[in-house]
This record gives C-alpha cells, sequence and structure tokens, in this order.
C-alpha cells in the first residue's frame, strides 16, 4: 500500500505539512493556486521560527529589535529588545511562501499549480477521497479538469477553505487585514530600519489595531478590524495614513491587499480523514492577529502525527488518529490563545483602555515578558513577584485611564 495524501493550500501551514509527509516517505500532492501569491499580511515571524523552521537569512528583510506603541491620543512607548541576538522577523509572504512550498517539493511533494474544485468524502471504509481539480500547470488560464485520489487529506486553504466546506467544518467569525504597500523616500525609510509602530485607537480600529511594518524596500501600512463595511475599512485606512503621516508623506502605493482573517478555531477542524491546519483551522490569535509561525506549526504537527500513525505507510490514520494532532495543538497552544482573547477583550474596548494598555507597555518587566513570550512561543512564567507587580500596575494603568470606570 502507498499511502497518498492531498495538501491543500501552498502557503505556511501547507508547505510545512507537505515537507514532514514527503520526508518520510509518504506520497504528498500540494495544491496552490497562485504560485507567487502575496497574502495581505503583516509578515511579522518570532525569532523561534527561524532556527525551528530552518529559514535562510535571505528570507527576512528586516531585523526589528525597536517597537512603538501609539496610544489614540499619539503617546509613543518605545520598546527595545537590548539582546543584540534577538529580533523580530519582517518578511514578504510572497518570499517566505515560495521558499517554503519549493524546499517541501525538492524533498518530493509533488507540486500542482492547480485549483481545488470540489472534494468527494466517502464514508464508506477506507475508500478514497476524490478531488476535482482545474490544472494550470501548462499555462492555461482557463485550466484542465482532473481528478486525483487521495487516502488523507489536510486542508491549508485559508479562512474560505474548500476542504473546510467539504467536510462540514462549520464557520467562524473573522476580522479583515487591509493594507498598502507604500514606497517612501530612503531617509524615511532609513527610520523603519529595524522599527516597526503599532497604532491604536478608534479612528485606524474599533477592535484591533493599525501598523507601519518596514519590507525590503518598502512599509506595509494597514489596519485590522471585525467591521466587514468597505466604507468603513477605508475610514479606518485613510486614519491609520493620517496617523503616520509624518513618516510616510510623499510615498507611493505599490499595492493594495485585503484578506479574511479567523478570529478562534473552527468548531469542527478533523473529520472522517481529512483535517485542517493554519487559517483554515482558525489558528490566529487574537491582540497580536499572528498566524504565520502558528500555520506552519500547525501543519507540521497535523503531518507528524499522519506519519506516526501511518506506521511507514502500512496502515490509513483514522479520524481518532488525527484527532491526536488536534489534541496536541490544543495543550501546547490552548492557554495562548484563550489570554490573548482576553486580553483583546479588555484593552481594545475603548480609547480609554487603549491609552491604559499602551502606558502599561513601558514597563520594562511587561515588555520582557511579552517579547520573551511572542519570540519563543512559550509562556514564560514571571517569578510570582514579578507577576503580582505587573498585576498592579496593569490596574493601575486602567485606573489611570478611567477605564475601569462604571
Amino acid at each position: 500500500m502507498t499511502l497518498r495524501v492531498a495538501v491543500v493550500g501552498g502557503g505556511p501551514a501547507g508547505s510545512c505539512a507537505a515537507e514532514t509527509l514527503a520526508k518520510a516517505g509518504i506520497e504528498t500532492y500540494i495544491f496552490e493556486r497562485k504560485l507567487d501569491n502575496a497574502k495581505p499580511c503583516g509578515g511579522a515571524i518570532p525569532l523561534c521560527m527561524v532556527s525551528e523552521f530552518d529559514l535562510p537569512p535571505e528570507i527576512i528583510d528586516r531585523r526589528v529589535r525597536n517597537m512603538k506603541m501609539i496610544s489614540p491620543s499619539n503617546v509613543e512607548v518605545d520598546i527595545k529588545l537590548d539582546n543584540p541576538d534577538e529580533y523580530i522577523g519582517m518578511c514578504r509572504r510572497e518570499i517566505l511562501d515560495a521558499f517554503l512550498r519549493n524546499r517541501a517539493a525538492d524533498l518530493g511533494a509533488k507540486l500542482i499549480n492547480a485549483r481545488v474544485l470540489d472534494i468527494k468524502i466517502t464514508e464508506n471504509g477506507k475508500q478514497p477521497y476524490v478531488i476535482t481539480y482545474s490544472d494550470f500547470s501548462e499555462g492555461s488560464n482557463e485550466g484542465k479538469i482532473r481528478t486525483l485520489e487521495v487516502d488523507l487529506i489536510v486542508g491549508a486553504d485559508g479562512a474560505n477553505s474548500v476542504v473546510a466546506k467539504a467536510i462540514d467544518a462549520g464557520d467562524y467569525n473573522y476580522a479583515i487585514a487591509f493594507q498598502e504597500r507604500i514606497r517612501i523616500s530612503p531617509d524615511k525609510m532609513e527610520y523603519y530600519k529595524d522599527l516597526a509602530e503599532m497604532y491604536v485607537g478608534d479612528d485606524v480600529s474599533p477592535d484591533f489595531y493599525a501598523w507601519v511594518f518596514p519590507k525590503y524596500d518598502h512599509v506595509a501600512v494597514g489596519t485590522g478590524t471585525m467591521h466587514k463595511n468597505q466604507r468603513m475599512i477605508k475610514q479606518l485606512q485613510a486614519g491609520i495614513r493620517a496617523r503616520a503621516l509624518p513618516r510616510i508623506e510623499g510615498g507611493e502605493v505599490i499595492k493594495v491587499e485585503a484578506h479574511p482573517i479567523p478570529e478562534h478555531p473552527r468548531p469542527r477542524r478533523v473529520v472522517g480523514r481529512a483535517a485542517l491546519v493554519g487559517d483554515a483551522a482558525g489558528y490566529v490569535t487574537k491582540s497580536s492577529g499572528e498566524g504565520i509561525y502558528f500555520a506552519a506549526k500547525s501543519g507540521r504537527m497535523c503531518a507528524e502525527a499522519i506519519v506516526e500513525f501511518a506506521e511507514a505507510g502500512k496502515r490509513i490514520p483514522t479520524e481518532a488518529d488525527l484527532k491526536v494532532y488536534i489534541k496536541r495543538w490544543d495543550k501546547q497552544y490552548g492557554l495562548t490563545y484563550k489570554v490573548l482573547d482576553i486580553l483583546q477583550n479588555v484593552f481594545y474596548a475603548t480609547n480609554a483602555t487603549r491609552e491604559a494598555f499602551v502606558e502599561m507597555c513601558a514597563d520594562r518587566d511587561v515588555q520582557k515578558l511579552t517579547f520573551d513570550s511572542y519570540l519563543y512561543k512559550t509562556v514564560v512564567p514571571a517569578n510570582p513577584l514579578t507577576q503580582l507587580k505587573i498585576t498592579f500596575k496593569t490596574l493601575g494603568s486602567l485606573l489611570r485611564g478611567n477605564a475601569l470606570a462604571p
């Protein structure tokens, strides 16, 4: 028996799943519609991802060691990484995604430039699942209709997942990320050499934050919001452009992008012999809106479970086997998602709470705890005295900002 796995979606989640499967000698297919896809995304990745996923230096456009948190009243708080070896990586998704996808293909995964049109799910025993797709490999815009039979499917096809629909995984709330790539003058670009900015306030987002993130030769300026109204989104984008105007004035917009961002995991992430990973599963964190690392990690963890239970290709993993990946994921990251959900609900609620949030970010203990948690993806336990100190500082900031007023 030759185990056949289809990975639908060639972003970080799908590529890292396919890489793990291919390394284990499993017959793997990656379906990706746009091989030059540049997903609208801040593009920030934690330091641990660079080593954990063996990313070469050229993948990283900028090494950010300084952050500015900017409150609704334009109070600026500088956050610096003291260790010169630590940084937040800024990358362009078209560069990162292509690298991960091509690495999986070099290891033996079969990369298919195609759009998946339909997935036939069979419930009886070990009958194969049938994928119908439009193949663009020969350069045709129309594509050639083909089918492929597989034993397992990994759905890594984003917020509008075809796989999720096929297995009736259920819906989730989603935010919209809207972003403009703006090429600014060299002197203004020098300012953003190793600096990223996060803005909060009703004028830039009523429920999230806006950003200016540096890339190779431009900055990404964007906002995230739960509002779906296009007029509202345009107003919020105008808000962040106005707030950042002194630093981006005279810049040229070279690209405009928008994309849905899931707000919580889907009700079902494994059904039968199909599993969801990345955005398709809903693995974007609240508060920070981070998803790249968690996408790559979930793809790898799902594939590792498949490899483990396939027993060197001697058996087809079952639904129960695939759900082991979900149990492991929730055990490792469930608390992180819950904590960040609470933080977003508390600190992004009003301009008063946002002012308190920015004030709190000025504290070095808070900065260290936050950066350590972000850079290394571990829940870093501060000692009890430090935890108590942070708690009192948080309450103090909220009270000073009248954020706890009735």
